[in-house]
């Protein structure tokens, strides 16, 4: 019997210990391990003199294991530190919250002692102002430990920081590349960058089997629709952050890629049994336990085979049950964003995910309701002191573990390992596999961000660009019946002019584009629309990303072959790739 989960095991073996002992001192006297001598000395108290057995150190009286990141006295000088935090100051640690404007928020973190912060666009004003903002707040802060200073960078549609950070595609492309070596050094040059800027964790990645064209959320996020991809992929993913002195946060237990609401508008309901879940959905969060990985955040989902109507977030059979008894999972637990509907309107989230056995209390609506809730329900005696420190401890041993683990690097350092990482990804599933596939000048058409990386990368390539014009029929001549001329008039004034491509036109298709049947389509996003259209040359780079751009032109001039494969099904295309 494989024995997943480390307290089992360790319950396995002072079983095993005590029916040993048992069996010796319960004999009929004729055995010498019945003597009087091996009987008394089974009965010695542990804090007698001939006693070799050690007291249990400060993080062990906790109940808190190592294997996932710091070590025991890492853990046991954390545990001194936030042993000394009076009540409303370990509330407040447990909090990472978001903040408004560029400026450092010292002032409410000093108030509420929150354990950190999460960076989004609007509080990016350029790489030199956000690193010089987060120096002065973890200076600002006090601490014997570093802030939280966490980010939302996956890549594709969910860059926080895209405008300080190289830009990569979405995860999707890890999976269509399938080369842990290129994910791990592509997600290790892009924590160099997140940790040069002063931030130590990065909310990713994603670790969601994706069903498909059903899933509104998570899509080309995940890396695709086996769970043994996603798994590899995401740990490697993981891994590479971590090199770079990230700290990387598994995400969304128990899954969401197989769901077909979205959390951030409503409650979504898993209808998987626990077996069938542990077949998908959580395989990859089982190899991220395997693999030692130190934080996992926990979805918004109702997981009806265990706790019928609960979000996970909120449940204590999923998130202690599940996650920590189940996997063995013995680190950080992170929530989903508490602002999010699927949780809105409920009572006391904050309290009743750290009673399920959370850790990290992620962005609540009101930081201070929050950390109000948990002191008074410690008060009340609804949620103990000593959850609050195992949490806290957690948190300030993995911040600490990792405070001198990587060294930054200055802001587009990553463009190489993002240039090759799209390079391996570019999937053809129509058209041809070798040589040149555009004759002739090119002509991209779509979103403008995603044209003009096109145009950049095609005219650093030599790669001919055409031109597009909008042409309306000529002015309608006087007949010289006055009414009947103003509605002519009226009608060309209204006529839009029409597109002539000069050029073999290249469709760009980003997320909730529709994809056109002529000239070469490209998914820069999601690749299922590949399948709605019957171009003759159709192209997935996940991205529209320079490096995603730039691979693609390559592709286009026939200097690169495009090795990826979808890591997905596409109805309606005739191969998976070249």
């Amino acid at each position: 019997m494989l024995v997943r989960n480390r307290r089992a095991a360790r319950a396995l073996v002072a079983a095993t210990a005590a029916l040993a002992l048992t069996a010796g001192c319960t004999g009929d006297g004729s055995s010498p391990a019945a003597g009087p001598e091996k009987q008394a000395s089974a009965e010695q108290s542990p804090g007698s003199p001939e006693s070799t057995e050690t007291p249990p150190s400060p993080s062990e009286r906790l109940g808190l294991e190592t294997g996932w990141g710091p070590t025991r006295a890492e853990l046991d000088r954390a545990a001194r530190q936030v042993r000394r935090l009076r009540l409303p100051e370990l509330a407040g640690q447990l909090i990472v919250a978001r903040y408004d404007g560029t400026r450092a928020p010292s002032g409410p973190v000093r108030a509420l002692h929150l354990g950190g912060v999460v960076v989004f666009s609007d509080n990016v004003a350029g790489p030199e102002a956000l690193a010089a903002s987060l120096r002065r707040l973890q200076r600002d802060a006090r601490r014997g430990w570093p802030l939280m200073t966490a980010v939302d960078q996956e890549g594709g549609i969910v860059e926080r920081v895209g405008g300080a950070t190289t830009s990569y595609p979405a995860f999707m492309a890890a999976g269509a590349a399938a080369d842990r070596d290129v994910t791990k050094r592509a997600y290790r040059a892009l924590g160099a960058e997140l940790r040069g800027l002063g931030l130590n964790v990065d909310l990713a990645p994603v670790a969601d089997v994706t069903v498909g064209p059903a899933d509104p959320v998570i899509g080309s996020r995940s890396p695709g629709s086996a769970p043994a991809v996603v798994a590899a992929q995401s740990v490697a993913a993981a891994r590479g952050l971590r090199a770079a002195g990230v700290v990387p946060v598994v995400k969304h237990f128990p899954g969401h890629g197989s769901l077909t609401t979205d959390s951030h508008v409503a409650l979504p309901v898993q209808r998987r049994g626990v077996a069938e879940l542990a077949r998908t959905d959580l395989a990859p969060f089982e190899a991220a336990v395997e693999a030692g990985l130190p934080a996992i955040m926990v979805g918004h989902i109702a997981v009806r085979a265990v706790d019928p109507g609960v979000p996970a977030t909120l449940s204590r059979p999923v998130v202690h049950g599940l996650l920590r008894e189940r996997l063995g999972f013995e680190g950080l637990v992170v929530s989903d964003a508490l602002e999010m509907a699927a949780v809105r309107g409920r009572p006391q989230p904050a309290v009743r995910f750290l009673a399920a056995g959370g850790d990290v209390v992620l962005m609540p609506a009101d930081p201070a309701a929050a950390r109000a809730s948990i002191v008074r329900a410690v008060r009340e005696g609804r949620l103990s002191r000593r959850r609050l420190e195992q949490s806290a401890t957690r948190m300030v041993a993995l911040l600490e573990h990792h405070a001198d683990a990587g060294r930054g690097a200055a802001p587009g350092s990553a463009a190489g390992a993002a240039r090759r990482l799209a390079a391996e990804a570019v999937t053809v599933v129509a058209g041809p596999c070798s040589g040149r596939i555009a004759r002739g000048p090119v002509v991209p058409l779509g979103e403008a961000g995603a044209v003009a990386s096109f145009r950049a990368a095609a005219r650093r390539a030599g790669l001919a660009l055409g031109t597009v014009r909008y042409v309306k029929p000529p002015r309608p001549e006087r007949t010289g019946n006055k009414r009947k001329d103003r509605r002519r008039l009226a009608a060309w004034r209204r006529a839009e002019p029409r597109q002539v491509v000069d050029g073999t036109p290249v469709h760009l298709v980003g997320p909730g584009g529709s994809a056109p049947g002529s000239g070469i389509v490209v998914a820069t996003d999601r690749p299922w629309v590949l399948g709605t259209s019957t171009a003759p040359v159709r192209i997935a780079t996940y991205g529209s990303d320079p490096a995603s751009m730039s691979a693609l032109v390559a592709v286009l001039a026939g200097r690169e072959r495009a090795r990826g494969r979808l890591p997905v099904t596409v109805s309606g295309v005739e191969r998976r790739g070249c």
